[in-house]
């Protein structure tokens, strides 16, 4: 159980937990790693009526939140987004009960002016006059969040470095032990004389599956597999794709749970994450720093500004640059030894990014 803070969470859905159908995975998704251990938590009765959770406004509606906050002894209410209904409900009573309003979101700033001016002039306007006024602090993930709640007015005396993370204990615990790569690559039906090339993802737009796939077109690797790891929609456009350039090499893995995904990571050599808008961090590269290896990340990703360090620890390149991304990962391929000194990098730069320094930056702020 927690002991940093007396913490009770509050959830508007199940979803995740019954294992309800995802929609960029195309099926349904259950998490086969413990998701409700070592805190408290209640679920609160959703009114919609709709299965799966896409950040649609409706998705959630929990008016016995109303009741639940006014109740309650606490005096910091956080608050993920703002995307539904639920979550302005909360913004809203929170702040009339007499409770501190903390805003957590992970939009980042380049994405973000990707949009229309016109709609962004309305929204800084609502935002500044109408939502941000209920808010006590703001929570940013990264640099590029930071920028975001600056451009819409927010003063740096009220913003707290939450760095978005994944358990690095957990996953160094299990790269620890998954040390024999030729082992791992027998256990998983992959070529053991051949360098991993690692995609991890939904098969959907905005992870860009297609532009990996005609990177590894241009790289005519002989001694090098391309393992993606996921399903979705695009699968039976990606499986044309590799049929038509008679592609070999190329693994599509299908939907692979949290309790295996450990074993793709340890079997690879380079981590690719391509995305385009939409990907508002990536905690998928978080993950693979966690097993030392180099990465290749597009520049429009949220976490491109934190976890990539040019010639460190990897490369960026700009999205849907298909020549730029293929020599980016053929110059890894081609090079043992600047693999290792970039894996060994993503390992020392990854230690920032942990729940340690999320807990402490929130200690601080509460004095």
């Amino acid at each position: 159980m927690n002991k940093e803070f007396d913490l009770q969470v509050y959830y508007f859905s199940d979803a995740s937990v019954k294992g309800n159908v995802d929609v960029g995975f195309g099926r349904n998704v259950q998490w086969d790693t413990p998701l409700l251990e070592g805190y408290y938590y209640t679920f609160l009765k959703n009114l919609s009526k709709r299965k799966s959770l896409s950040n649609r406004m409706w998705d959630v509606v929990n008016p016995s939140v109303i009741k639940t906050l006014f109740q309650s002894n606490s005096s910091i209410v956080i608050v993920n987004g703002w995307s539904y209904f639920s979550n302005l409900l909360v913004i809203i009573t929170a702040k009339l009960s007499g409770k501190k309003v903390w805003l957590r979101a992970e939009n980042p700033l380049n994405q973000e002016l990707l949009k229309n001016r016109k709609l962004r002039t309305v929204k800084k306007l609502i935002l500044k006059f109408f939502l941000f006024p209920f808010v006590s602090k703001f929570l940013y993930i990264g640099k590029q969040s930071r920028l975001f709640f600056e451009y819409y007015g927010v003063k740096p005396s009220r913003l707290i470095y939450t760095p978005y993370a994944v358990d690095n204990d957990w996953f160094q615990k299990e790269a620890a032990v998954l040390k024999d790569k030729y082992a791992i690559k027998q256990e998983l039906g992959l070529p053991v004389n051949k360098k991993v090339i690692l995609f991890t993802g939904k098969y959907i737009e905005k992870k860009k599956p297609l532009d990996l796939l005609k990177a590894f077109n241009l790289m005519e690797p002989g001694d090098t597999t391309l393992v993606m790891v996921g399903e979705g929609m695009l699968r039976e456009e990606m499986e044309t794709y590799i049929d038509e350039h008679a592609l070999k090499n190329v693994v599509l893995t299908g939907f692979i749970n949290q309790s295996a995904i450990t074993k793709y990571y340890a079997a690879a050599d380079v981590f690719v994450m391509c995305s385009g808008p939409g990907e508002t961090w990536g905690l998928s590269v978080n993950e693979a720093m966690n097993f030392g290896l180099p990465v290749v990340v597009s520049k429009t990703c949220g976490c491109a500004d934190d976890l990539v360090h040019e010639d460190e620890n990897g490369f960026l390149f700009e999205e849907g640059d298909i020549g730029a991304l293929s020599d980016a990962v053929k110059r890894l391929l081609d090079n043992e030894h600047l693999r290792e000194a970039y894996g060994a990098a993503s390992l020392q730069i990854i230690k920032d990014f942990s729940v340690k320094h999320i807990v402490q930056n929130m200690k601080e702020a509460i004095g």
